[in-house]
Parts: C-alpha cells; structure tokens; sequence
C-alpha cells in the first residue's frame, strides 16, 4: 500500500520509526512535503507575506496532488506541548486540510490516536478515520 504520513512538523522525529516500521511490512511510505526542511516555511515568512501564502498555496496543491497517488493517509496525531499545555492527539490546520483532501479523494485515513477533542471534532469524525491506536499492524 502507498501511504503519505501527515503531521505537524513538531512529529518529525518520530517519522522515521513509524516508516520503518509500515515499510517492513511491505508498505511504500511517502513523507510530508517539508520533511527535508522543516525550516522552509519560516524561510517564506522571512521573504515577507506574500512569499509566505505563496509557499502555502504551493504547498496545499502539492499535498492534494500527492494525496491523489495513495491508498491511504497516517496522521501522527500525537501530544502537543504549547505554552505549557498539553494539546492531546493534535492535529493542526494543514494536517486536517491533508485529512480532508484524503476523504475527497477516497482515501484511507487512518489516525494514530483518538480524534482530538475540540471544535473540529464532528468534521474529523465524518472522515471516518480509522483509529489505530498506536498500533500499526491495523494498517490493512
């Protein structure tokens, strides 16, 4: 199966074991845009605001267009820590965006852990995401 990993850069670090891990069992795995330079968005700020929605519209169709070519999504939607506050099972903007351009397409969208608490709980739900819970034998 070809699968895209999603996620806030925050999860990067923990990519790298999760794709060891799928492609043993004979998985192709597919990584977030920016896995190779997490600084690239910062970089389009520093250029100014117009830079910045640049890199982000490129970045969206680029994810869609990707999305496209998979069987399924995994969203590493793992704890946050911001401003001293555990946000659980996060999942931001442009990985929920990720998750619906998946759901448009289609495509499997399988969650690490429980769908987080919070405003976009409903939407998230009616992706009907597979919750795997930590557990990635239950990719199929």
């Amino acid at each position: 199966m070809k699968i895209l990993v999603i996620c806030s850069k925050k999860f990067y670090s923990k990519i790298e074991e999760v794709k060891q891990e799928l492609e043993k069992r004979g998985n192709r795995i597919f990584l977030p845009n920016c896995y190779d330079d997490p600084t690239a968005e910062q970089k389009a700020w520093d250029l100014g605001v117009k830079e910045h929605q640049k890199f982000k519209a490129k970045m969206y169709k680029q994810s869609e267009n990707t999305i496209s070519k998979m069987d399924a999504v995994l969203v590493l939607n793992l704890d946050k820590e911001k401003d001293g506050k555990i946000l659980k099972n996060y999942i931001g903007g442009a990985t929920f965006l990720e998750m619906y351009d998946a759901f448009r397409l289609g495509k499997e969208i399988y969650l690490y852990n429980d769908i987080p608490e919070g405003m976009l709980y409903d939407e998230i739900e009616g992706f009907g995401p597979i919750i795997i819970d930590g557990n990635l034998e239950l990719i199929k």
